[in-house]
């Protein structure tokens, strides 16, 4: 962000020159790294070099008008530009608002050139800037004098007593001092010490004149006391610079002829005077020393500018003055703003990939070697703890957890520990310390992971982690544990992960869960923490995952002895010693203390004593030092000013910048107030707090003030807990905490910028005024690709905390600029963490609407990237439901979302109306994870636990209420077949194909023990699994088709094996509690019964109730003490000890079986069908009279918590869910994750559903069906849908009775008419301008029926062979209609009549004679058809000449064929993602167009717009695309969730109806001139776009002709052979 602190408007009657320090820090934290650094760096052994620099400024005393001149339009002009390049302005000029008396004080001009160095160390660009006039200004007094220089002019003063006197009495020797050193003291009353000042300054100079000439001091030491305030900076800041012409600019001012005038009184403030009036040749001759030693040492940063005398030379209204000061801020910008630019371009030059992972490590091995520095004790237990660590090096162990009370020394010690592994574990070992919370990424956990898992990956040369992992923080986790494992296998170098207090990290102090904390470490990898204990709960919550007492390693205190050493060695380190008094004052303050941090508390005050201080005793707790703390700096700097500067910084989210603060004290009246109460501002038109008050603040605050990177510049931060609570008790209780949070709240929502005045009364002036505080600008966007950080992460913060909940409401989470910026710059994460900061305490259902909306744009973001078309498409397509009953929040979003659309420069399909599912249905979360297809699932509802196995074996335990992964348990190595939990959703055993069971504990997510089954290694053994816990028992059951084993759950011990007949393995096994027995099928109907307790065969028995089939599925009912299997043909037995009945016989092979919770209802899956039973005292029977019916193979099943729903899942990805209360009423169709619907678990009123083929799972909340819904979708899962009255109604075929199509009213959400079509409906047309709807039955028969009438049914007979209508096409006039079977196509004729068109024909019929089948067909006005069939071929036929034209075929089955609306062109799609647009003149296609990304299985369907410029198509993968008819570009992809069953198009844009059961209805708006760099596939990971033109093939054949006719007949041939000749890729 870019902060302005502005130059004084007024300067001091005495200074010649003013020094301005511009700091110009970088925004985005880019750093300079050595190419030969880097490697050494990701280990923690390298060197990074800052990317910044600085310089200063200097006005004289004359130059009030340049100064004002520069203020108003230079500064803002260069801020304006820094901005636009992510960097930070500010000007610093310690001298401004302040007295002269203050101005003057040496501690003044030391502090200014610490700043001068800090703005050199930091800034980039502009770093020193100096105006120079005709004053040298005057020489300060040193603050301090060595011992041997004092001796050197004592010597010299002897003989001049009143001045030794003098001397003697303004100077105090300190012994603490190491060497002694003599100290100024106070001159007295600032009113009265001007004489006496001059004459010690006299004295001295004098003093140090003979010392030089008689060769007892240095010329540097000469200078000392001849030298100004204006020569030191420039000394300072240019002269003695290595880099001396970096950044540095000298603007110098000659007035000429102004020797001949220096008499007259305008001339006297301009030249340096004596007391008594007479110039000052001394300091005239060293000014033009200076300027010389400028002008020869570095002349390219000198800008002169020659002013020919005037006697009202500094009069505004002087023209040629008015000139120069244009032209002087004009030459500050150009000047200013090329030394930005030369920056960044070397910093670019310079810049790695991989700089930000340099500049963080370099941050924490920084303070690490600043903490171990002085570090003394611990001896024992870092012998201990690296002892512990080579004796676990070689085999897993759980991570190293310290922990003691704040301020103990955990993280000196974790710093030493670091400093002392490679001796501790060899040289080799890699060690990576991160000091958690002093930076941006160390403060919140998927930060932290990828920087570590970036700097592992560089250490061992491993692959860099992918972006899609980088995408979603559960995969992050997941790499990360896998990263240990991969490291450990490697059998090499050991990795030590240091993390130091794990309670500053965000996401641990606010969860009950650590879940990226490995409960086990693998050989060779060691994660070693430290937490506080008794802070935030953070080590009970660590205890949860880490059971093993002997992980937990408590610091304690120092001894005495030691804590006096620690002492010691800061004295000495800081050159600093202590009297015998006061040490033994500071010893008896401290009785026995061994706290680290209250032993440095105490070093701070006592290094402050000089030796002939009298000091007060030291607080005995570090609460009392902190209070103590706090009143000697209210005492020195006032009790209002320490109270607010300590109270921002508290209150800040983040943290401040100095330059930040400075603002927002700048914008606290009451501060203003108590700074100006005994002297009046200098400017009349701007008012800010004088930087020199802060910067004194800042010296006496010292390392209480901790310095944290973050988003690429520096932010202040409270350092110590103790001083955190003294700050908020004693500054921030009662209404002084809104007060704080309300002014940081205008400060960063720019209330007072950009010259917006704000009125104040100052006690010094009679009425109020309206000042300008010069505070930086806060606009969301400061260029089009820098977002205001700062803003965007502080502002929602104190707006909540200020109590200013409507603005809140307003400015941020009621607005799409805000969302949008917030969201481009700071992902999905980003923008959720906002909404949950502050909807707990909002009573506002709106928030949790727009909340609810973002989590469900997930999949979008995650696939498209966070754009801001997809953004703000997926907002209004979900909220505008709402946007008529919610107006305040939702309503003014959809509204600015509508508003964007209509400006937006690049081709974009604009939602019109709502078609997504919108917040509050049933969808609650998609999730994924780094995993392969999910094979089982299991539920823990008392944690809120779900547990997921998958194809790589890894083991995945997801916190439902978070939605993240908190344990990625890994140890198998084959797919996870089974998991069960147990023990009160604390325990779950997972069996897998690698022959294993493993027993975790989901809240540690540590490995109990792992149970080898002894399995068979035979591939060609049935795969036929099944686990049982008997928790009563505490025995875990594992069955497979050869063998039957028992574990004891607590031991691990076998308790008994039974193994098969191999000839005849076993189908089914059942684990029967109740009554205490095993019962298994074989695959020859052989029903064994077994004792659970001992294994012991108690006896067999042959199946009667089935014959001649095979066992494909079983469930155990434990409450009858039976089983029931489904077998291949149908059957259902009921088996129980006493014997076997048949329950119902089913019309194909019984898929799965499943029982509800209570065992009351059973489901059973054939084909494309559930039925449903009902428990009674013999079994089961029929429940309904009708099944449950899918349009695919039904896959999977689960019952409702009440037995009141039912959930299916099938083939084709979808999900219905049925109410059972209601006999079977589809109440919603669901869409899955895109792949077959393979695994459903239910847990509570929540539905988890999978797939084996996909990573992702989604989780659904089955409530939502009690509850009214914003807008309720049609019913419909074929597909067949047909659209009429502009949208107004849906048609499609009745779920569980295709012989009706249902009318479905979209406006009143409900089924409006049925229509009885007496056989099964396989395709819909609507003729719109005649009011038809046209059904193409099974039978072969179509029928007609008039929207506007159910009476005047036409039936359009079939032809002899009695077969299924494949499609139906209507061309463009409604004028024809072509009916296509499997190789004949009818085409009729539709005429106008009276009440209803009369349809006439066929006209024409003709015979594909082509053993494959059509698939597709389009008809034209003048009889022209164009089909397509099932094997890609594609023909157009003339019926009028029985002429037949074959096209290019394409490479699949052709989905769609649709003809333009002046019926020149023809588009064709088919399921390899082929688009051709054919010329139907020539009869030849003219652009070929592939879309390909991860995800696209195909063409669903296409159309034309109405004026044939685009083509819309709906593909597979629930995407619609626009093509570009003229060039064939791709000119938009929207993700719309839901594959589109068809496209019609609209004046404006298009309507489709998509599976969800909504009608999208768009605007498609395209600028008339595209921007040719736009690419609508810029954010996808893995898409590709081609576009084959036939002109242009032609071309290139024609241009090699020319050059070699047979090389051009050879490409012909090719092009013609190779549909992917001359292809023009764009990624």
């Amino acid at each position: 962000m870019s902060v302005l602190a502005l130059t004084p408007a007024k300067s001091l009657a005495w200074l010649t020159s003013c020094f301005l320090y511009l700091l110009i820090c970088q925004w985005r934290g880019a750093a300079l790294v050595e190419a030969n650094e880097a490697k050494n760096r990701a280990v923690g052994q390298g060197r990074v070099l800052g990317s910044s620099n600085s310089s200063s400024m200097l006005f004289l005393a004359d130059m009030d008008a340049e100064r004002e001149a520069l203020q108003s339009s230079a500064y803002p002009e260069v801020q304006t530009f820094c901005q636009k390049h992510g960097l930070m302005f500010e000007v610093v000029d310690l001298r401004w608002g302040i007295r002269n008396s203050e101005a003057t004080d040496h501690m003044t001009t030391e502090l200014c050139l610490e700043e001068l160095d800090r703005c050199r160390k930091t800034s980039i660009g502009p770093a020193f800037v100096a105006l120079i006039g005709d004053q040298y200004g005057p020489c300060p007094i040193p603050a301090l004098i060595d011992e041997k220089e004092w001796e050197a002019l004592r010597a010299q003063l002897t003989a001049r007593p009143r001045d030794l006197e003098l001397v003697a009495r303004h100077f105090r020797k300190d012994e603490n001092a190491v060497p002694p050193t003599y100290l100024l003291q106070s001159l007295g009353i600032r009113e009265a010490r001007g004489p006496e000042e001059a004459t010690l300054n006299s004295a001295l100079r004098s003093g140090a004149q003979e010392a030089w000439r008689l060769g007892l001091i240095t010329q540097e030491q000469w200078r000392r006391y001849h030298r100004s305030v204006i020569e030191w900076e420039i000394e300072r800041g240019l002269l003695s610079s290595t880099d001396r012409d970096q950044g540095v600019t000298v603007f110098l001012r000659e007035i000429q002829d102004l020797n001949k005038h220096i008499l007259e009184d305008c001339a006297l403030k301009m030249v340096d005077r004596l007391a008594d009036g007479c110039l000052d040749m001394d300091a005239q001759n060293l000014l033009c020393s200076l300027k010389g030693r400028i002008t020869d040492m570095q002349p390219g940063v000198l800008k002169a500018h020659h002013l020919a005398w005037s006697r009202d030379l500094v009069n505004p209204k002087n023209k040629a003055h008015a000139r120069y000061l244009k032209e002087l801020g004009e030459q500050f910008v150009a000047r200013a703003n090329h030394q930005v630019l030369e920056c960044l371009r070397e910093l670019e030059a310079g810049r790695q990939e991989l700089a930000w992972l340099y500049q963080e490590i370099r941050h924490h091995l920084g303070l690490s070697a600043e903490a171990t520095r002085t570090f003394c004790g611990r001896q024992e237990l870092l012998a201990q703890l690296g002892q512990w660590l080579r004796e676990s090096n070689s085999h897993p162990h759980p991570p190293l957890v310290i922990f003691g009370p704040p301020g103990i020394g955990k993280t000196a010690l974790m710093c030493k520990l670091a400093e002392q592994m490679p001796v501790l574990l060899g040289r080799k070992t890699v060690t990576m310390l991160r000091l958690l919370g002093t930076s941006q990424m160390s403060s919140n956990a998927r930060g932290l992971l990828q920087s570590i898992c970036f700097q592992v990956c560089l250490a061992y040369g491993l692959p860099l982690p992918p972006a899609q992992v980088l995408e979603a923080h559960t995969r992050v986790v997941q790499f990360f544990h896998t990263l240990l494992h991969t490291v450990s296998c490697r059998n090499f170098e050991s990795l030590v992960i240091l993390l130091d207090s794990v309670d500053e990290v965000d996401s641990v102090h606010r969860a009950r869960r650590v879940p990226w904390l490995p409960p086990k470490c693998p050989p060779r990898v060691h994660l070693i923490l430290s937490a506080c204990s008794g802070q935030r709960g953070v080590l009970d919550t660590m205890r949860q995952v880490l059971t093993d007492p002997g992980a937990y390693w408590e610091v304690r205190p120092l001894s005495g002895n030691q804590g006096q050493e620690m002492i010691q060695l800061l004295l000495a380190a800081s050159r600093r010693t202590l009297s015998p008094m006061q040490r033994d004052l500071l010893w008896a303050s401290l009785p026995e203390c061994g706290h680290p941090g209250r032993l440095r508390l105490a070093f701070e005050e006592a290094r402050k004593w000089a030796s002939f201080t009298v000091p007060a005793p030291l607080a005995s707790t570090a609460k009392e030092a902190m209070h103590q703390l706090c009143a000697r700096l209210e005492q020195t700097h006032g009790q209002l000013l320490v109270a607010r500067v300590l109270g921002y910084i508290m209150s800040s989210r983040h943290g401040l910048s100095e330059a930040e603060l400075k603002d927002v004290l700048s914008l606290d009246d009451e501060v203003l107030q108590t700074v100006y109460q005994d002297w009046t501002p200098p400017s009349k038109e701007l008012l800010r707090f004088p930087p020199l008050l802060w910067v004194r603040l800042r010296r006496d605050l010292g390392n209480c003030l901790a310095r944290r990177p973050v988003d690429g510049f520096t932010l202040l931060a409270i350092a110590y807990r103790q001083l955190a609570e003294v700050v908020r008790e004693r500054y921030l209780s009662g209404p002084e905490k809104a007060k704080c949070h309300g002014v940081l709240a205008d400060f960063f929502s720019g209330a007072w910028s950009q010259g917006t005045k704000k009125l104040i009364t100052l006690p010094l002036m009679e009425k109020p005024l309206n000042l300008d505080r010069k505070v930086a600008p806060q606009p969301l966007w400061f260029s089009d690709t820098v977002a205001n950080l700062r803003k965007l992460k502080e502002l929602p913060y104190h707006l909540l905390h200020s109590g200013r909940i409507e603005e809140l409401k307003q400015e941020v989470l009621g607005s799409m600029n805000w969302i949008s910026c917030r969201g481009i710059s700071g992902g999905i994460e980003g923008l959720l963490d906002d909404f949950d900061l502050c909807a707990p305490h909002m009573d506002c259902p709106e928030v949790g609407l727009v909340r609810e909306a973002l989590q469900l744009c997930r999949p979008a973001v995650e696939l498209r990237g966070m754009e801001r078309s997809v953004l703000y498409t997926e907002l209004l397509a979900r909220l505008h439901y709402f946007a008529t009953s919610h107006p305040a929040l939702v309503g003014q979003l959809c509204q600015q979302a509508q508003s964007w659309f209509r400006v937006c420069p690049h081709p974009v399909l604009v939602p019109l109306g709502g078609f997504l599912q919108p917040p509050g249905g049933p969808l609650r979360a998609t999730l994924t994870g780094c995993h392969k297809g999910i094979t089982a699932m299991a539920w823990s509802l008392e944690e809120k636990l779900l547990v997921v196995g998958t194809q790589e074996g890894i083991v995945a335990v997801w916190d439902m209420e978070e939605q993240q992964v908190i344990h990625m348990l890994t140890g198998h190595t084959g797919e996870v077949r089974c998991v069960k939990v147990f023990a009160k959703g604390m325990l779950a055993i997972s069996a897998s194909k690698d022959h294993t069971l493993r027993l975790w504990n989901l809240l540690s997510g540590q490995e109990k023990f792992t149970i080898w089954d002894g399995g068979s290694k035979d591939p060609t053994e049935p795969q036929v699994w099944s686990l049982h816990v008997d928790e009563a028992k505490k025995v875990v059951y594992l069955a497979s088709s050869s063998k039957v084993s028992a574990w004891n759950l607590e031991t691990a011990a076998l308790i008994f094996r039974i193994l098969g007949d191999a000839s005849d393995p076993w189908m089914f096994t059942a684990a029967l509690t109740s009554q205490a027995m095993l019962l298994t099928v074989s695959r020859g109907d052989v029903v064994s019964l077994w004792s659970s307790a001992t294994g012991k065969l108690q006896k067999n028995q042959h199946l009667s109730s089935v014959k001649e089939e095979t066992l494909t599925c079983g469930v155990s009912v434990q409450k009858q003490g039976k089983m029931v299997i489904g077998f291949s043909k149908g059957s259902i037995s009921l088996v129980s000890s006493e014997g076997d009945s048949l329950l119902e016989k089913l019309p194909e092979a019984v898929e799965f079986l499943v029982v509800s919770e209570d065992e009351s209802l059973l489901a059973a899956g054939f084909g494309r069908s559930v039925r449903i039973f009902l428990a009674d005292s013999q079994g089961f029977h029929r429940f309904m009279a009708t099944d449950l019916e899918h349009e695919d193979t039904v896959e999977t099943a689960v019952f409702g918590p009440e037995n009141n729903l039912i959930v299916t899942g099938s083939r084709d990805a979808l999900i219905q869910v049925w109410s059972l209360s209601e006999q079977g009423t589809l109440l919603d169709i669901l869409e899955g994750v895109g792949a077959p619907v393979s695994l459903l678990a239910q847990g509570g009123a929540l539905v988890a559903s999978a797939s084996h083929q996909s990573s992702s799972f989604k989780v659904w909340d089955l409530t939502y069906t009690q509850k009214p819904r914003a807008s309720t979708p049609f019913l419909d899962r074929t597909g067949l849908t047909a659209v009429s009255h502009n949208g107004s109604y849906i048609y499609f075929p009745k779920i569980g009775d295709k012989n009706k199509v249902i009318i479905w009213d979209l406006a009143e959400g409900e089924e409006q008419d049925v229509l009885d079509t007496s056989n099964e409906v396989r395709c819909l047309e609507v003729a719109e301008q005649a009011n038809l709807l046209f059904t193409g039955l099974v039978s072969g028969i179509v029928l007609v029926f008039p929207l506007n009438s159910r009476q005047d049914v036409m039936c359009i007979p079939p032809p002899e062979a009695r077969k299924a209508i494949n499609c139906m096409a209507l061309s463009k006039d409604e004028g024809h209609l072509a009916i296509a079977y499997d190789s004949m196509v009818l085409v009729l004729d539709i005429s106008p009549g009276d009440p209803c068109p009369v349809i006439d024909g066929p006209t024409y019929t003709f015979y594909t004679q082509l053993p494959d089948t059509i698939a597709s067909v389009a008809v034209l006005a003048d009889y022209r058809v164009i089909y397509g069939m099932t094997n890609g071929d594609l023909f157009l036929y003339e019926c009028v000449n029985s002429k037949v034209f074959p096209l290019e075929a394409h490479g699949s089955q052709v989905t769609c064929v649709e003809v333009s609306h002046k019926e020149q062109l023809a588009v064709s799609g088919s399921e390899e993602a082929l688009l051709c647009l054919w010329d139907l003149q020539a009869c030849k296609w003219k652009f070929e167009m592939s879309y390909t990304n991860s995800y696209c299985r195909g063409v669903q369907c296409a159309s034309f717009s109405k004026d044939d410029k685009y083509v819309y198509a709906g593909l597979k993968d629930r995407s619609i695309i626009v093509w570009s008819v003229l060039d064939g570009a791709l000119l938009a992809v929207q993700f719309v969730h839901a594959v589109v069953n068809r496209i019609i198009p609209t004046s404006n844009g298009l309507i489709a109806p998509s599976r969800h059961g909504y009608l999208i209805r768009e605007r498609f708006q395209c600028p008339s001139s595209r921007i040719s760099q736009q690419d609508p596939l810029k954010n996808f990971k893995k898409a590709v776009w081609m576009v084959k033109s036939r002109q242009r093939e032609e071309l290139a054949a024609a241009a090699g002709a020319l050059q070699d006719s047979r090389s051009g007949s050879a490409q012909g041939n090719e092009s013609k052979s190779n549909k992917r000749s001359q292809v023009c890729l764009l990624v």
